[in-house]
């Protein structure tokens, strides 16, 4: 396990995920990943998530209220709501991939606005702001649909004065997981914690200075990639999210 409360600041590491990404626009280790049980931490996100779940219960904040990462994300984030006994809802961020290279992340977008750059990487690649204009202006009409498919008219859990739990299935750049944190405070979340089953080191690190808390279950120094830790880390369709979500 790894608590970090507002560490120092670090570089984001490179895209770690391997293998493409899933049409929620987040990398993963491969569409249909089914590994050795006996070489994998978890067997899979409900597993995952109750053991995330045995952690966070163990100091449970002021009203919290846990928030999902669709699509992956939410079936680990709906354990984790059943452990504290609180409201289930969701943040929907997307990834911001260069230009001519989808696959690589520069920063990611979030509801109502949020727009989280990594603008060191914008300069090293030379990225236009034409260029990135459209990457974005294509990004936030995804994520316009989905947040109409997945809420289906339903409205934000309120998080006005209560704390924000973000969840997720893993971290590896933590380009979505940071936007979702912004998206957290623009809801004026009194706190913010991010929890994942598995990240990055260097990642859960760096995002310490972003949330108030962060929690993992486990921290590789060499992540290798997410879905490494899983015996069973499937796609995540609508159909699954919708039967998790209120």
């Amino acid at each position: 396990m790894w608590i970090a409360r507002r560490a120092r600041m670090q570089a984001y590491p490179e895209d770690r995920r391997r293998g493409g990404k899933s049409d929620d626009n987040r990398e993963v280790a491969s569409p249909t990943r089914v590994v050795n049980t006996d070489s994998a931490m978890f067997r899979d996100r409900l597993e995952a998530g109750r053991k995330l779940g045995a952690l966070l219960v163990a100091d449970v904040p002021l009203d919290p209220v846990v928030l999902g990462l669709p699509r992956g994300g939410v079936v680990v984030a709906a354990e984790v709501a059943q452990a504290l006994s609180c409201p289930l809802d969701i943040i929907v961020v997307r990834k911001l991939g260069a230009p001519g290279r989808p696959e690589l992340g520069v920063g990611a977008i979030g509801e109502h606005g949020v727009r989280s750059l990594n603008n060191d990487l914008i300069r090293y690649l030379r990225i236009s702001d034409d260029s990135l204009a459209k990457v974005e202006q294509r990004e936030f009409a995804e994520l316009d649909r989905r947040v109409a498919r997945y809420r289906r008219g339903r409205p934000e859990v309120s998080l006005e004065g209560k704390t924000a739990i973000i969840v997720d299935d893993g971290l590896a750049t933590g380009y979505t997981a940071l936007a979702a944190v912004e998206v957290a405070r623009a809801r004026n979340a009194s706190s913010v914690t991010l929890g994942v089953p598995v990240g990055a080191a260097d990642t859960v690190a760096m995002l310490g200075t972003a949330a108030d808390r962060v929690v993992a279950v486990e921290t590789p120094a060499d992540l290798e990639a997410v879905g490494f830790w899983y015996a069973d880390f499937r796609q995540t369709s609508d159909r699954e999210v919708l039967r998790f979500l209120p």
